[in-house]
């Protein structure tokens, strides 16, 4: 426990931890909606946020914040409005963002290609006590947004026709779930990097699933999995001298194999006891379906 000695090890935890609760909190609604790979799009747009933070010597989380705001707005509208053109549009949203994050941090008089590459893998280092305060801002928000508003996330991401015909504001909905994984973009570049938060988002609640489905208990073992994931890649980054980042998603992406490979025999032991309780004279079709309770549902 050493590392605890040290004040850059304490914020790093500190931003692990927090990053561990907000991205699987905003990436099961991300999953849901089929949208896995927006984390990755918003963070490609965050580069050009980061770059001109340094440009204009501002704080790159704030200004990447926006940016990235701004960009997952314009993303849903490109969804909505797009059409057969959306896809070539997106593109040029993010190679765009890229390239304008490079840019912007060479033109920097104290920025360089050095600068941005903690951003985009994640640096335990550089995390500075600015950088946390930001950080728990951010995730305080994500974390209000993602259980204050859960049945009506879930709703919208279940099935926007359903959810407008029950009155919920669809379109607010969506756009609130655009902004709040962008929010969750730069709550974890610092940590994990902004080319390899998307898969804290998604990894988790994949491994989740394949234990629970129930949205409640997804939802809780993702974020339990994203905070062991990300403690634990922290500590291996300090004693083994490796990227953060990538120690956490490879960390993320074992645990998914292993709770997969635990998960594959309960669930064909379930099918067979299923299938034995049925009687024995009766076709499949015409049995009489299960009844599950509230909690093995995927519901709220």
């Amino acid at each position: 426990m050493d590392f605890l000695d040290y004040a850059f090890m304490q914020r790093a935890l500190l931003a692990a931890v927090l990053v561990g609760i907000t991205a699987p909190a905003i990436g099961i609604y991300l999953v849901q909606r089929r949208q896995a790979l927006m984390g990755d799009g918003i963070g490609h747009v965050a580069m050009t946020g980061v770059g001109l933070g340094f440009l204009l010597s501002t704080s790159p989380v704030w200004m990447a914040t926006a940016v990235s705001i701004l960009g997952a707005i314009l993303m849903e509208l490109i969804r909505w409005y797009g059409r057969t053109r959306g896809d070539i549009a997106l593109a040029m949203l993010f190679y765009g963002g890229m390239a304008g994050g490079v840019m912007f941090i060479n033109l920097a008089p104290t920025g360089s290609t050095a600068n941005l590459t903690s951003y985009l893998f994640g640096s335990l280092s550089t995390v500075s006590q600015s950088d946390v305060t930001a950080i728990c801002v951010l995730a305080a928000f994500v974390v209000l947004v993602t259980l204050g508003l859960r049945r009506q996330l879930f709703a919208v991401s279940q099935d926007e026709e359903f959810a407008r015909v029950t009155g919920l504001p669809v379109r607010a909905l969506n756009l609130l779930t655009a902004v709040t994984a962008a929010v969750t973009v730069t709550v974890a570049m610092r940590v994990v990097g902004l080319l390899l938060v998307s898969a804290l988002m998604v990894v988790p609640v994949a491994a989740a699933q394949q234990l629970s489905r129930s949205f409640a208990a997804t939802f809780a073992i993702a974020v339990a999995l994203g905070v062991s994931v990300t403690i634990g890649g922290t500590i291996t980054s300090y004693y083994q001298d490796v990227p953060p980042g990538a120690t956490i998603v490879l960390l993320t992406i074992a645990a998914f194999v292993l709770l997969t490979a635990l998960a594959t025999p309960l669930a064909r032991r379930r099918a067979r006891a299923l299938a034995a309780a049925q009687p024995a004279g009766d076709p499949a079709e015409c049995s009489i379906p299960v009844t599950r309770g509230a909690d093995d549902e995927v519901g709220v």
